[in-house]
């Protein structure tokens, strides 16, 4: 069953009862329940919600990640479950051994597979795509001849080709707004699955920062990013270039964990699809496979 995802961007008061999440509209005066074991993804976006430490433990408890947006209603924070899997410390032990040849292994799959599908998305968008084959072809145990960072440089130049002057930046103009609202929430379904496998999202394979709390997240979110790509794509054919991120626009972008990928061979939920991931993650650290399972866009 795929986890649900909750949006919250009005005042509301949010509390715990019998296992449910109890939902207390301060506008409206409404009140609705929802189960908490249903919830994987709480998103609060308004300066005047309210939730009760009960209803947090309780979602933790769940494995539910929840995360809140700063005034700009950008997702700003996270908080995961410490305590995901019931053999945690055996995981942990297999992850902080692996093998430096196991992690650049490992980093070469997870490019090759990021940019094998950002050329399934520029074929999708009927762009020129056989570069990005070609980069994924010469992608070399850890990326030593950083494949990832040309198979980008051609990436954001052809992806909006309504967009002759778009840059890829963080702080740029839109649509860079709409794909760091995706990449965020990629990131924390992500994370949660992590934890959910028994892993620490802060040691990464190739990620290293020591200011970054999710590097494992940073690294295995990779080749999802080409979905959170393709709904900003249909996003910027339907509207405006300088798209703002209104209610409706984050409507569409939410819907990214409920996306149908293909994975093994098999349709998949985008949210179940991350759990197959981590979990294919944590079986090579543990030395029982070789092979990480990742989505291919179609």
């Amino acid at each position: 069953m795929i986890k649900r995802t909750l949006y919250f961007g009005n005042p509301a008061y949010l509390k715990t009862s019998n296992e449910q999440l109890v939902i207390e509209m301060q506008e409206s005066g409404e009140t609705r329940t929802i189960p908490a074991e249903d919830i994987g993804l709480l998103i609060l976006d308004h300066q005047q919600i309210t939730l009760t430490h009960g209803l947090v433990a309780k979602l933790l408890e769940k494995n539910a990640a929840l995360i809140t947006c700063d005034a700009s209603h950008h997702p700003t924070g996270l908080m995961l479950n410490l305590d995901g899997h019931t053999l945690q410390s055996q995981k942990f032990k297999a992850q902080v051994e692996a093998s430096l040849p196991l992690k650049k292994q490992l980093w070469q799959q997870t490019v090759v597979a990021k940019i094998n599908n950002q050329a399934a998305l520029l074929r999708k968008n009927r762009r020129p795509f056989q570069s990005l084959t070609n980069y994924a072809d010469e992608v070399k145990s850890g990326d030593s001849g950083n494949q990832e960072a040309r198979a980008a440089a051609y990436y954001w130049k052809n992806i909006f080709p309504d967009l002759a002057a778009f840059r890829r930046d963080r702080y740029g103009l839109p649509p860079n707004n709409l794909l760091n609202y995706g990449y965020a929430v990629l990131r924390a379904l992500v994370a949660r699955s992590l934890v959910g496998s028994g892993l620490l999202p802060t040691l990464g394979i190739h990620h290293q920062n020591q200011y970054n709390a999710y590097c494992l997240a940073d690294d295995m979110m990779e080749p999802y990013r080409p979905f959170v790509d393709r709904l900003v794509c249909s996003l910027v054919a339907a509207e405006d270039p300088a798209v703002e991120i209104t209610g409706a626009v984050k409507k569409q972008l939410l819907t990214l964990p409920a996306l149908d990928v293909i994975i093994e061979n098999q349709k998949s939920p985008l949210m179940n699809a991350v759990q197959k991931t981590t979990a294919s993650l944590a079986r090579c650290f543990e030395g029982r496979s070789r092979k990480l399972s990742f989505p291919e866009l179609q």
